[in-house]
């Protein structure tokens, strides 16, 4: 089977690079291009213990580069791992992709203009809880503006961007920027979500998130934030140009910058949205500054040509 080329931007490539940052994890990238394997074939080819390997290939699946999957085995089930990338591609080009010039604007995660969710569902700000916990009208209370993280197992947010570009600027590239993962009870690794994005209404493209992520604590949480509960998401980055749309640099669809509907000095909706896929698996947990491994918000970035003036 041809498998495809990862292309990712170096300033969103840390989950990457940090997977790739070990000897273990590059061997068992290795042996699954020779075929797919399984948990006890990746030990038993490394000399390593199965705990051990079921560690790194949740490393590596949550990088993107690897799909696990559970079926049939000699004894019960088994979890298959599969490459999902022969070669990978990083770009340092950054704002001069597109001449040179970026216009980037930072929302904070609760101040979205729009919001359904659904149990298990809430919000946080540095310091507390906001409202009650799996209550779907927290998402209206007055302090929501303070959250930094929020979650739900099935629904979505819409935020309005302002779009300051001037006239005559030749729009090249659309990003959104987001710190992401599964939502479930608690946090469970193994749980995945199809996250899809949309601009002005159009969805640009979906993404597959492995699972909600708590296998380590988040780097920015508070003190206070309870290690059963989802420790950090992975930075993603959906993009749209004039050729089509991508997510980390991977074509997910045809959607062009010309079919988005952008006006100049017209404001910009985003919106992210839990797709059912009939698993009962989904969710999304959305990781502001204060919580998470990535301090940052939620990103809009407007990449344009030299002849905005």
């Amino acid at each position: 089977m041809s498998l495809q080329t990862l292309q990712i931007e170096a300033q969103a490539g840390a989950e990457v690079f940090k997977a790739l940052g070990s000897p273990t994890r590059l061997r068992i990238l290795s042996l699954l291009a020779e075929r797919e394997r399984n948990i006890n074939e990746l030990a038993e080819a490394l000399g390593l213990a199965q705990p051990t390997v079921t560690r790194h290939a949740q490393v590596l699946e949550q990088a993107g580069l690897v799909r696990t999957e559970y079926g049939p085995g000699a004894q019960g089930t088994q979890k298959r791992c599969t490459l999902r990338y022969d070669r990978l591609a990083v770009s340092f080009e950054g704002a001069r992709r597109a001449g040179g010039r970026v216009e980037e604007t930072s929302m904070p995660i609760g101040l979205y203009t729009r919001a359904e969710a659904s149990p298990t569902c809430g919000l946080a700000a540095p310091d507390r809880i906001i409202g009650m916990l799996d209550d779907p009208q927290a998402f209206y209370h007055p302090d929501r503006g303070r959250a930094q993280i929020l979650w739900l197992a099935a629904g979505f947010v819409e935020y309005v961007f302002p779009c300051t570009l001037p006239a005559t600027a030749e729009l090249e590239r659309l990003e959104v920027v987001a710190e992401v993962c599964s939502e479930a009870p608690h946090h469970d690794n193994n749980h995945p979500l199809d996250l899809a994005v949309s601009v002005n209404g159009v969805e640009i493209g979906v993404w597959t998130s492995p699972g909600d992520l708590g296998d380590r604590r988040g780097r920015l949480n508070p003190a206070w934030w309870h290690g059963n509960w989802s420790q950090y998401g992975m930075l993603k980055v959906w993009a749209t140009d004039r050729h089509g749309s991508y997510v980390d640099g991977v074509r997910v669809s045809d959607v062009t910058l010309g079919g988005l509907g952008l006006v100049a000095l017209q404001p910009i909706t985003v919106r992210l949205r839990t797709v059912d896929s009939g698993t009962g698996h989904g969710g999304l947990n959305l990781f502001g500054r204060g919580f998470g491994n990535y301090e940052q918000d939620l990103v809009l970035r407007l990449h344009y040509g030299r002849g905005g003036g």
